[in-house]
């Protein structure tokens, strides 16, 4: 029980590595809020936790409004009497796969900031006034990607996840005095998660999806494709009291791509 009595937030916890994540971190103890945009979405992940002896309660939030992500996090606050851990895991992909720097449009370019790298501001600043206020520290996780590590195409998507990279390093220096820690999960392609959606491909194909599977596991030298469950096992690791004395850190999650 890596997280026992632990108060953590998960965004974007209504599919994908944000609701692997949130079982795991309730399956280890913890109790957890499910932030997702899709409050139908949420209360499933919540309602399977609860299900499987947990605790967790959901809460609908756009992670591009700050004023939502106050909620959610006095949602915590409220219902735990503190928060210990926030995984700032929403994010979006390109539009349109494929899509050159110039193919981009405004509104293409204001989502992906707004949602990539807005709403993790906005966690982080929230989360770091929260921990400063209640004592004791606390652990920030963010979702980077190796498309902010190496120029792997889609360019406005990489440059948000590259301010994130940024931003979770000055978070960890910036909270070192107060025992915050924030690290980042570095992911590489998913074909299981949904996030590949912008190329066509559909979860509900399992021919389409076992033949992107195989395509992206080439990619990576071990193999595989990177799963949802890879990541929230990293997740666990790295907002635990085993990882102490991490912080800073941007661990890619990518069958060894980014050491090619």
């Amino acid at each position: 029980m890596l997280l026992q009595d632990k108060s953590a937030i998960v965004t974007g916890a209504g599919s994908g590595v944000g609701r692997a994540s949130a079982l795991r971190f309730a399956a280890e103890g913890a109790r957890v809020v499910c932030a997702d945009i899709d409050a139908d979405a949420a209360k499933q992940t919540a309602d399977l936790i609860e299900t499987a002896g947990g605790t967790a309660v959901p809460a609908a939030a756009d992670v591009s409004r700050e004023d939502q992500v106050q909620g959610m996090i006095e949602t915590a606050a409220g219902q735990f009497g503190r928060l210990d851990i926030l995984f700032n895991n929403v994010g979006v992909p390109t539009p349109r796969l494929g899509a050159k720097l110039e193919d981009h449009t405004l509104e293409d370019f204001q989502r992906l900031v707004a949602v990539n790298f807005g709403g993790v501001f906005f966690g982080c600043k929230h989360a770091v006034l929260r921990f400063k206020q209640q004592g004791g520290g606390g652990v920030i996780l963010n979702t980077g990607s190796v498309a902010g590590l190496v120029a792997w195409g889609g360019s406005v998507y990489g440059a948000t996840k590259g301010a994130v990279h940024q931003l979770t390093r000055a978070v960890a220096i910036e909270g070192a005095p107060f025992g915050i820690r924030a690290n980042a999960l570095c992911p590489a392609g998913m074909p299981y998660t949904g996030f590949m959606a912008a190329g066509g491909l559909t979860l509900a194909d399992p021919a389409h999806l076992a033949a992107a599977a195989e395509k992206v596991g080439a990619a990576h030298p071990l193999g595989r494709p990177i799963t949802a469950e890879d990541c929230a096992e990293a997740a666990v690791f790295l907002v635990s009291d085993r990882a102490a004395n991490i912080t800073g850190v941007l661990l890619p999650v990518d069958g060894g791509y980014v050491a090619k």
